[in-house]
């Protein structure tokens, strides 16, 4: 094992879950080593390896009853003949590859295969259309697509390389098609060893590891680029959000095509030494995500509010979660309800966090605080975090303003190194020695952080300015409501009037008489002003690939 391994794996030993005695200690004094051109597939997946070879790396399942378990050995192994199918394609460093592999296993070959090579991976959502797929292959000079195997994807795909200058090369998983290579037969018979390149074809820490398309609620999509170190950020994420355990099972309830499962499955877990978890399924039906969770004793449990709110309306006595060590949530505010009756049902709190496509955690509650249902916590180590109103001065306690990461003394490891391709969007969110996040929260006098909502989505009304999640969660408490948004309309009276747009659960018919129901009920749960004064009830909400809802589509819809 050379020194740069040992400095980053020794970092783990180093700063040992009992070595900060409190939040305060841990944000003053926690720092990330980075060694000199850092590759996680070797100083990580391969180190681990030969440290540890049959030390399990990935358990995965699917809905159908198959499952395979890995180990560190495994992923060393596979990764190589994946990347030595990838060079023998015509895969090089710094060229551009787009994974769409749902939560296919493969994946962690495949991604490993691309750092190792020093190709620039792009994870993506099987979700993109014919015309969403020409944009990114354009945008980023995409030359190979790697795809599972099923016919409404690859089909878009090849409707798409027609009007893709770049797109060379289409591979697969375990399916033979015209035009296509059969990736899975093609790794077969190649070499188990993968030596690391040297000279011009060795990664340096600058060069581009992963590109992000963020699915944005406003524009276009956005191109985030991270670097090499990327991986490292995500220390904090794994070991002191997520608490992570050596020899555990990790499992984060994500695809592979959004950033949360770079969160949540692969890297900081694996720098941990925690395998990951990864069940591989169409649709989500909570008792058989409860199955998984207690089949396979996981010990530490990341997903959205949204699914912890299905989980708690089952019978959770009926499964053994004694392997479950801690449980983590991010995506949207948690509503106190859901974490109340979850803490009841299995003694496990909630701890939330925050973060984005272009940073690793950035707020979070971690083991030495006490959670706070609905709060986001407080900032990570490395981040230096401050709120700022319209005019870019500093708010005070318990005031609304913008986050925003000094970078101005130093950048956090794993935050990105701007949007690729597009000065002048890195300029207008990162000038002035600082990043403008784009999302509005408030302090309390703990110093904990509570999320308002995109800056685009907040407005004024009377006055007050209004941030939709809070509203939006007070209406999710009502059994009438499946789903909804908050925007802003004119009115000549207030400048802007609240107003839900509101999608009902199945047993509930839009009346005046449930429009009043709801109103009286946001009156209750959260401050009266802030009730909606028009509510209308529609079929369904304009999203986003990623499921975010398009509030600006419904700012813009004319009557």
């Amino acid at each position: 094992m050379d020194k740069k391994t040992e400095s980053c794996l020794d970092l783990l030993d180093e700063f040992a879950p009992g070595t900060f005695k409190s939040y305060e200690d841990f944000y003053k004094n926690f720092r990330v080593k980075v060694p000199e051109n850092f590759n996680f597939g070797f100083d990580v997946v391969d180190a681990m390896a030969k440290k540890a070879p049959e030390q399990t790396a990935v358990v995965w399942c699917d809905d159908k009853g198959a499952e395979k378990k890995f180990s560190f050995k495994d992923i060393m192994e596979n990764s190589n003949r994946a990347a030595n199918t990838l060079k023998k394609l015509g895969i090089k460093k710094g060229d551009v590859v787009m994974l769409i592999l749902k939560r296919r296993y493969e994946f962690w070959f495949l991604s490993v295969a691309l750092h190792k090579i020093g190709a620039a991976c792009i994870p993506a959502t099987h979700l993109l259309t014919v015309k969403d797929l020409k944009y990114r292959n354009n945008a980023a000079d995409i030359k190979m697509i790697i795809s599972v195997g099923e016919n409404t994807i690859m089909g878009a795909i090849d409707e798409s390389q027609k009007e893709s200058k770049t797109l060379k090369i289409k591979c697969c998983i375990g399916t033979d098609r015209t035009g296509w290579v059969n990736i899975s037969k093609a790794m077969e018979n190649e070499s188990p060893v993968f030596h690391r390149p040297s000279g011009a074809e060795a990664t340096k820490n600058s060069d581009t590891f992963l590109l992000y398309f963020t699915s944005g609620t406003t524009g276009m999509p956005k191109m985030v680029r991270h670097n090499f170190t990327y991986p490292l950020g995500h220390i904090v994420t794994a070991k002191y959000w997520q608490n992570v355990r050596a020899g555990g099972l990790h499992f984060t309830v994500a695809d592979t095509g959004w950033a949360k499962a770079a969160w949540g499955k692969i890297y900081g877990q694996w720098i941990c030494g925690s395998a990951v978890m990864v069940y591989d399924y169409d649709r989500f039906v909570p008792k058989d995500m409860c199955n998984v969770l207690s089949k396979y004793s996981v010990t530490t449990f990341c997903a959205p509010p949204t699914i912890f709110r299905y989980l708690i309306k089952e019978d959770l006595t009926q499964y053994d979660f004694s392997g479950l060590k801690y449980c983590i949530t991010a995506g949207e505010p948690l509503n106190p309800e859901v974490y109340s009756q979850f803490l009841k049902m299995t003694g496990h709190k909630l701890h939330e966090g925050f973060g984005q496509t272009e940073c690793t955690v950035v707020v979070a509650t971690y083991p030495w605080m006490e959670p706070k249902p609905g709060s986001m916590g407080k900032p990570a180590p490395g981040y230096d975090i401050n709120l700022f109103d319209d005019k870019g001065k500093p708010v005070e306690t318990g005031e609304e303003g913008q986050i925003v990461i000094r970078t101005d003394k130093s950048k956090p490891v794993g935050m990105f190194d701007g949007y690729y391709r597009d000065d002048q969007l890195t300029k207008k969110a990162w000038h002035d020695g600082a990043y403008y996040t784009g999302d509005v929260a408030f302090r309390d006098e703990d110093g904990y952080y509570w999320f308002v909502g995109r800056a685009d989505d907040c407005f004024k009304s009377s006055g007050y300015r209004i941030g939709p999640f809070e509203i939006e969660s007070a209406l999710l408490e009502h059994p009438a409501v499946l789903e909804c948004a908050i925007t802003g309309v004119p009115d000549a009276d207030r400048g802007l009037a609240v107003k839900a747009t509101v999608v009902l659960t199945k047993n509930y018919t839009g009346s005046a008489a449930l429009v009043k129901e709801l109103q009286e009920h946001v009156k209750k749960v959260t401050a009266p002003y802030k009730y909606p004064r028009i509510i209308e009830f529609v079929t369904e909400l304009p999203k986003t690939i990623s499921g975010k809802i398009r509030r600006v589509e419904i700012r813009g819809k004319k009557k």
